[in-house]
């Protein structure tokens, strides 16, 4: 939803900010006070095209700020996340700015942007109806994506595209399998002598790390053995060891304590003391009785080690990788002399995936085909109370080649005078038809029936020429809309008007010299005025009044 809007030097506007609410925002305005700037400028950050005719006359560069309360939602994360957008707040601050020379820049949350981003964008934030080349309902997927909304097909067509990018993702398998059959023959001798050559070895994980140490160990027998004797010797053999040491200072300590019983923890200790320092001997000795050099160990362990070098200088810098290359040179080995039944198995379960998205596919076909007609007449009827009676409006659905959103191809058609044949949707040239069928289509389809899941909806030129009771079924439409949307519109019309949960007033004004375009929300004795103003022209009279209080009156039951 559109929280603001901000405006500067851009066309006649030389500064504007305006708060948009919830429900139905309403701009009107004398012919020629620029309304329609408010949606040139919103179209701006959702994307539109830029130009340096834009900026107001006399300023170098124009800029246009939006402030989005959005809904965060697993696409809009990702698209957002992709872009290195943070996504932890529940508000989006887009900038665009023109500059002199017609370039543009763009800004979301102050990272910069392209304009395709921010068209990518606006199919989470709002939605302008009214100008040809803003419209995201002319797109392919707006309209497969609102007539499978209306079908409650969304969950089938996630089915659908699941099956079908499996059984495409198969098809690329096989598809390797035959373009690279030759190339595997030829390397299937290598693969076969790389896994005799590991196999030769029959390494084993950590293998070359046990042997290191074995090896550092027969290298070093003469100076081991000196080491541990000199240990041995002085800890338990020698007449000055530390255990005969020890042994005589325990004789000393039971004479003190039979005199003196408070030294008896420390006499423990020092006992406790005396049989770590035997068990500690005793290992020396049983080490030193172990220890002896062998010069035929030796050399099998430096001959086996340098087998593992070659091993890991060729096919991996750890024994580790060296049979992980194994196992993947034994996988291509079975591929290549087992091609036929592997290939036999996956043209199999290609096969399964082929029913099955066949069976979905039409499933999925024929509930639009339903919904298609359902939406075809609902849409007519809407048209009907927007004085678009004559108008013909078809949804077809016709058989296209397989792909991840079905076997259809959904094209909204619609023929705005009786006798012309239908045509897709962006072939009207007319923007207040436009308008209105896009506004029967969002009523008839129900769109945005949780109030969470609001975008903005615009509508430009939804009122050109109606009027009377007509108007007031346009306003009454826009009106239900906005309860699960929020809607701006830009209306010349009361009764339209009148359904306003916020209006505002655009006007021309002079100021030192120069003609602007100035925007307000207004009061409601400043609304029940302007829409007066609507009815009666300059000359606002208390008939005209009195039917504007009305209009607020009966727009509000609704």
């Amino acid at each position: 939803m559109l929280l603001e809007l901000i405006v500067e030097n851009y066309a006649v506007v030389e500064q504007a900010r305006i708060r948009f609410g919830d429900g139905l925002n309403v701009l009107s305005g004398e012919t020629g006070s620029g309304k329609s700037i408010v949606v040139d400028s919103l179209g701006l950050l959702l994307g539109a095209r830029a130009s340096a005719e834009m900026i107001r006359s006399g300023a170098s560069r124009a800029r246009v700020s939006g402030i989005f309360s959005i809904e965060m939602t697993p696409e809009l994360e990702r698209l957002l996340s992709d872009a290195g957008i943070e996504t932890g707040e529940d508000e989006l601050i887009i900038e665009r700015e023109i500059t002199a020379n017609g370039k543009s820049r763009a800004f979301v949350s102050n990272r910069p942007v392209t304009t395709a981003f921010l068209r990518q964008l606006a199919a989470a934030l709002g939605d302008i109806h009214g100008q040809n080349d803003q419209q995201s309902l002319f797109t392919a997927e707006a309209q497969r994506d609102l007539l499978d909304s209306y079908a409650r097909t969304l969950e089938l067509r996630a089915e659908v595209g699941r099956l079908f990018g499996e059984w495409r993702s198969l098809g690329e398998k096989l598809a390797d399998f035959d373009r690279s059959e030759q190339e595997k023959l030829r390397l299937l001798d290598l693969w076969t002598f790389q896994r005799k050559e590991i196999d030769s070895v029959s390494p084993r994980a950590g293998e070359d790390a046990e042997l290191e140490a074995e090896r550092k160990i027969l290298q070093n027998v003469t100076r081991l053995q000196e080491s541990a004797a000199a240990a041995f010797d002085a800890l338990y053999d020698a007449e000055t060891s530390a255990t005969a040491q020890l042994k005589h200072t325990l004789k000393r300590m039971d004479e003190l304590t039979r005199i003196d019983a408070t030294l008896e923890d420390s006499a423990a200790s020092l006992r406790q003391a005396s049989v770590l320092l035997d068990e500690a001997a005793y290992s020396l000795r049983d080490y030193l009785g172990k220890l002896e050099g062998d010069p035929a160990r030796l050399e099998t362990i430096e001959s086996r080690l340098a087998a593992l070098d070659r091993l890991k200088r060729k096919y991996g810098g750890s024994l580790e990788d060296v049979l992980k290359f194994r196992e993947e040179a034994a996988r291509r080995i079975d591929e290549v002399e087992n091609a036929s039944e592997h290939r036999a198995a996956l043209e199999r379960e290609r096969c399964e995936l082929a029913r099955q998205y066949e069976d979905r596919a039409q499933k999925l076909s024929a509930a639009r085909n339903s919904a298609a007609a359902k939406l075809s007449k609902a849409v007519e009827d809407e048209l009907k109370g927007l004085m678009m009676g004559g108008t013909r409006f078809r949804i077809g659905v016709e058989r296209r080649e397989w792909s991840a959103t079905g076997i259809d191809e959904i094209t909204f058609l619609v023929s705005p005078n009786r006798g012309e044949e239908l045509k897709p949707m962006e072939k009207i040239a007319s923007g207040g038809e436009l308008s209105r069928i896009a506004l029967a289509l969002k009523t008839a389809a129900g769109e945005g029936a949780k109030r969470h899941s609001a975008t903005t909806l615009v509508f430009d030129e939804v009122d050109a020429g109606v009027g009377g009771a007509a108007a007031a079924a346009v306003g009454r439409r826009l009106k239900m809309l906005s309860k699960a949307n929020q809607v701006i519109c830009v209306t010349h019309l009361a009764q339209i008007a009148g359904f306003a949960d916020q209006h505002f007033a655009v006007s021309k004004i002079e100021r030192k010299g120069r003609v602007g375009t100035q925007i307000e929300e207004l009061s409601a004795e400043q609304r029940a005025r302007e829409i007066g103003r609507m009815l009666s022209g300059e000359q606002i009279t208390a008939e005209a009044l009195k039917h504007a209080e009305q209009l607020i009156q009966a727009g509000q039951s609704v």
